[in-house]
């Protein structure tokens, strides 16, 4: 089995939950839990990814091989794996929780009574979870003993995932907070801008683009051996790129910045904020 041919469970992985939670959850149109459909996708997926050569020996060839224990893989592959892990499994109960606090999504106001657009909307999922994976799993489909010892990039890998995995929870329980104070009538502000909420006006997302660049870094050593063709490092920059795509690009800032100017607008604080305050990363553009 070649190495690309590998990745074939992983993408029928991803896209056979969705469509079976779409089934599901499009009838009743409910998108309350739209969001823990994405974070069991990558959880599923990448599992898929690290256990199927073994499972398809075991339970399709019928070989009497056991399941692998986790140290038999490479210690690559587990920090990639429990990096994704962590981040899909913090990042889905914490927007999960948000949604049911709410009463729902609003992001699915205008489509979750429309069957055809709300089941495209889980495929669209599915290709997220394929995506923004991907260096994860085709760093899972090479064998273990082919991956190279962990070095200094991959350290600096790390170093940038804790660290954008950490900036990311910050500005969630910031806003978090901010928004209990309000409800609690502790403070009049319309928006916040304090904390990492000073330095960029969607850090959270900043955080979400370090976190998968860092993963992606990870994978770039293995996916620079003989096994891959030259270039397949190219696999692992579609992770990243497709974050920063969707989130500064398409589904991200702009319908939130569209938000605020329709609620703000004219808002003397909103207008001050927008000049001084980056839109995204912090020594960026304010626009």
């Amino acid at each position: 089995m070649t190495v690309f041919s590998r990745l074939l469970p992983s993408i029928v992985s991803a896209y056979a939950l969705q469509g079976v939670l779409a089934a599901i959850f499009v009838p009743q149109a409910n998108e309350k839990y739209y969001d823990l459909g994405g974070a069991l996708g990558f959880l599923s997926t990448t599992l898929v990814s690290l256990y199927y050569p073994s499972l398809k020996a075991k339970l399709w060839d019928r070989l009497p091989v056991p399941v692998p224990a986790l140290t038999t893989f490479a210690p690559r592959q587990l920090l990639a794996t429990a990096c994704l892990g962590l981040w899909s499994a913090r990042l889905g109960s914490f927007l999960v929780a948000r949604a049911l606090r709410a009463g729902g999504d609003a992001r699915f106001d205008d489509v979750k009574h429309d069957p055809p657009k709300f089941s495209a909307f889980w495929m669209a999922q599915a290709t997220w979870v394929l995506l923004v994976g991907l260096p994860v799993y085709t760093l899972n489909a090479l064998p273990p003993a082919a991956h190279p010892p962990l070095g200094v990039r991959d350290c600096a890998a790390l170093v940038l995932f804790a660290g954008s995995f950490l900036f990311e929870i910050a500005a969630d329980r910031q806003k978090s907070a901010w928004r209990r104070t309000k409800e609690n009538k502790e403070h009049e502000e319309k928006f916040i801008t304090s904390g990492l909420w000073s330095v960029s006006r969607h850090p959270n997302y900043v955080g979400e683009v370090g976190i998968q660049t860092g993963i992606a870094l990870l994978a770039t050593a293995s996916l620079q051996t003989a096994y891959f063709p030259r270039g397949a490092v190219a696999l692992a920059a579609l992770s990243p790129l497709t974050t920063y795509f969707l989130l500064r690009k398409v589904s991200g800032v702009p319908p939130l910045e569209k938000s605020g100017d329709k609620k703000f607008g004219s808002d003397p604080k909103w207008l001050e904020y927008k000049r001084t305050v980056p839109v995204f990363f912090p020594w960026g553009p304010k626009e």
